[in-house]
């Protein structure tokens, strides 16, 4: 009980759910900051691409705001998102790989959910601070929420709903003073394979996020 009490009080909690008979851990996140930060045309002056991440893992508040300010929900009555989306369709999910899994993002319950036990970051990317890096968020798009559009026309919007989510990435990053990049040097196939994705669903950029490296 005492150990349960200290995980809640500093906001890192494990939560048992199950799905198909199999226990998957989440991480209830704490509430996203929505107030304070650098004035808009401050972070753009400070938008930018680093390649350079030191290790140190961020804090679950700071991962919080990041997913929330990623594609995070910012009208509950809703349930309408930070980044916009064609007709709505929110078929952009956020994957987070980190050293001890890969998570979904459940927006709806501020949670991390892991998919997978393992430390895939290695596989998201060709760059030589791919796996090193605390965070390697993974854009994926649910083909399934697409149906009965033209193929060309969903490629097309889940391409340009994933970069509304990676911008959004930049500029929280450049208010909260974090380095960040996106990249698009991720073999796909391979990456999907990793992630365990099902068919309809397709990856579509990868992007780190850390502290700025030396």
């Amino acid at each position: 009980m005492k150990t349960r009490i200290l995980i809640a009080a500093v906001s890192f909690v494990f939560l048992a759910v199950t799905c198909s008979g199999e226990e998957t851990k989440a991480i209830k996140l704490p509430p996203p900051q929505t107030e304070g930060g650098k004035p808009l045309m401050e972070a753009l002056k400070n938008r930018r691409s680093d390649r350079l991440f030191s290790g140190k893992e961020l804090p679950l508040q700071m991962l919080s705001d990041l997913l929330w300010a990623a594609n995070g929900i910012n009208r509950p009555d809703s349930g309408r998102r930070t980044a916009p989306t064609a007709k709505n369709m929110q078929e952009i999910d956020v994957y987070a790989a980190k050293v001890d899994g890969l998570y979904l993002y459940d927006a709806a319950a501020n949670s991390l959910v892991m998919a997978l036990p393992e430390d895939i970051r290695k596989a998201t990317g060709g760059q030589p601070f791919v796996g090193t890096a605390p965070v390697e968020l993974i854009f994926v798009a649910d083909m399934d929420k697409m149906a009965g559009m033209p193929a060309d026309a969903a490629d097309f919007y889940a391409a340009t709903d994933t970069g509304f989510v990676s911008q959004n990435v930049y500029l929280y990053c450049a208010s909260a003073g974090l380095a960040t990049v996106v990249r698009g040097w991720v073999d796909k196939p391979a990456l999907a394979k990793a992630m365990k994705l099902r068919p309809s669903q397709k990856v579509i950029l990868a992007q780190t996020v850390g502290y700025p490296g030396k």
